[in-house]
C-alpha cells in the first residue's frame, strides 16, 4: 500500500533527523525527501514545530515498541536494569530522535506514547514494591530512575566517552541500589533488606493499596493510610 503524504513526510523527517548528526533539518529538505510541496507539509502539521512534535511522538512509539518486545525476565529489579540499558542504547542509536524526545522542554502535554512509557516505568516500580524490594515510593523511584537514565544518555550523546558502557553501568547500579533492597535472586544488588526497615514495608503496602481500599477501612481511612505510608517512604528516600 502506498504511504499517504503525511506518512511520507513523517518518515522523511525521521530519516533526515537520524542522519543529521544533530544538525538542523529544514522543512524544505523534508519536503524534497518526501516528494511533496510545502503547502502539503503545513496542511498536515501546521508548521515546523508541529512536524517535529509528530516526529517526537513517532520516536516514543519506536522506543515503546522495543520495550514491549523485550518482555519480562520475571524479576522486576532485573527488568529495571535491562530497561535502563535499553533506554541508553536507544538514545545512542537514535541521537537526533532522543535529543528531540528528552533534550528540550516542549510545550503542551507529552505524546501518548511518552505517557505510556512513563506509566510502564511506574508500574515496574510498583511491581518491585509489591515484591518487598523498594526503599521508597514507586512514584519517587520512577522519577529518580528516569532523571538519571536520561541524564546519562544525553551526556553520552553530547560527549561519547571511551568507557561509556562502564559509566552507564555504574550510574545504573548506584541508582538501583539507592531505590531497591537486595532480593534472594541473582538480580538483587542492594545492601540488604535490613537497611530498608519500615520504609520498604510501607512502600510494599502502598503499592498493594494503589488501586483498592484497605480491607476493613473506609475510603477516607484508606486515603489517610496512603498518606501515612507516603510519609514513611519519603522519610526513607535517599538523601539529596
Amino acid at each position: 500500500m502506498t504511504a499517504s503524504p503525511r506518512e511520507r513526510i513523517l518518515q522523511a523527517a525521521a530519516r533526515l533527523l537520524a542522519a543529521s548528526g544533530g544538525a538542523p533539518v529544514s522543512t524544505r529538505a523534508v519536503c524534497e525527501a518526501a516528494g511533496v510541496g510545502a503547502p502539503t507539509l503545513y496542511h498536515h502539521f501546521g508548521d515546523k514545530q508541529g512536524l517535529f512534535d509528530a516526529v517526537v511522538a513517532h520516536g516514543f512509539e519506536q522506543y515503546l515498541a522495543g520495550k514491549k518486545a523485550a518482555g519480562s525476565t520475571g524479576d522486576p529489579v532485573e527488568d529495571l536494569r535491562r530497561g535502563w540499558d535499553a533506554h541508553v542504547e536507544f538514545g545512542r542509536t537514535h541521537p537526533a530522535f532522543y535529543a528531540l524526545m528528552y533534550g528540550t522542554p516542549r510545550p503542551g502535554p507529552p505524546p501518548a506514547a511518552a505517557r505510556e512509557a512513563h506509566g510502564a516505568l511506574l508500574e515496574l516500580c510498583r511491581r518491585i514494591a509489591l515484591a518487598g524490594r523498594l526503599r521508597t515510593a514507586p512514584e519517587l523511584a520512577a522519577q529518580m530512575v528516569l532523571a538519571a537514565n536520561t541524564g546519562v544518555t544525553l551526556s553520552l550523546i553530547a560527549d561519547p566517552a571511551p568507557d561509556a558502557d562502564r559509566l552507564s553501568r555504574r550510574t545504573r547500579d548506584a541508582i538501583i541500589d539507592a531505590v531497591t533492597t537486595a532480593g534472594t535472586g541473582a538480580a538483587g544488588t542492594g545492601t540488604g533488606p535490613s537497611d530498608a526497615g519500615p520504609h520498604s514495608a510501607a512502600a510494599t503496602l502502598a503499592a498493594a493499596l494503589a488501586h483498592r481500599d484497605a480491607p476493613g477501612l473506609t475510603a477516607n481511612e484508606t486515603l489517610l493510610l496512603r498518606d501515612w505510608l507516603r510519609r514513611i517512604t519519603d522519610n526513607g528516600a535517599p538523601a539529596g
